[in-house]
Parts: structure tokens; sequence; C-alpha cells
């Protein structure tokens, strides 16, 4: 696995772990779940080495990873049924190819609109991170 020392993914320090939950190790990615969840459930499906962009990787790379983040979507969905679920993928200053998944309300925030990468309204407690963790897991197939 190709690692990056300034990356907060490759070196799975204090700046992602503030940040968000390691939820499972997947194909060839990991699912963390956001610790703000103003979008209840959203999550970020991450890649195993630091690659900065999709076109980097195989076909079949590219075939498992997007079955990652196909996973992950279901998984979510089962979980706490959204309206709809968009995806984002920016990275803007952290060139670790990762993909945010995140379930949208209507008539909560910013239905109809882009998602905000991190509003810093709503965090939860141990037990309620717990839980929203074992009804994503009890779903990903």
């Amino acid at each position: 696995m190709e690692l990056n020392k300034d990356c907060m993914y490759c070196m799975e320090d204090e700046r992602r772990d503030n940040l968000m939950i390691e939820i499972a190790k997947l194909g060839v990615s990991t699912v963390f779940l956001f610790k703000e969840q103003t979008y209840k459930g959203r999550c970020n499906v991450v890649y195993k080495d630091h690659v900065k962009e999709l076109f980097e990787l195989s076909d079949q790379e590219l075939s498992l990873f997007m079955n990652d983040v196909k996973k992950v979507a279901a998984a979510v969905d089962r979980a706490f049924q959204p309206n709809k679920i968009n995806y984002g993928a920016y990275g803007d200053t952290l060139h670790h190819l990762h993909l945010h998944v995140v379930p949208k309300y209507e008539g909560e925030d910013n239905w109809g609109s882009t998602f905000v990468m991190n509003p810093g309204k709503v965090y939860l407690t141990d037990k309620e991170y717990s839980d929203m963790i074992k009804k994503i897991t009890a779903n990903l197939d």
C-alpha cells in the first residue's frame, strides 16, 4: 500500500479520528461514519491506497471501489430511509481518493441543494454513534 506521510487517511491519525469513526473494512476501502451528523447516516468511503483521482485506478480497481460505495449507500438507505443519497468526491486539499455518501431528507438541511461539507451542527453521544454504526453494519452485504 502506498502511503503519504501528510495524509490523514494514510497515517490513520487524530486528524481523521477527530472527524470520523471507522465502521468496517470493505473490498478495497474503509468506510467511516462522520461524527458531524447533520445528514443522518453520512459516511465516507476511503480507497485503500493513496490515489489522487478515480482515473488512476485500473478498470478492476475502479469497479471494486464503486462496489464498496454501492454497498455503503445501500446499507445507509436500508438503515435510515433517506429520500435521496448524494455523493461527493472533492479532495482539493486532501489528495486521497474518497467518496462522501450523504443521505438527504426532504424538508431537512440543504434539501434540493448541495450538502455542506462540515456544517458543525449535529454531534451525537458515544451510544448514539454506536447504535448508528450497528444499523449500518447490519445492512452491509
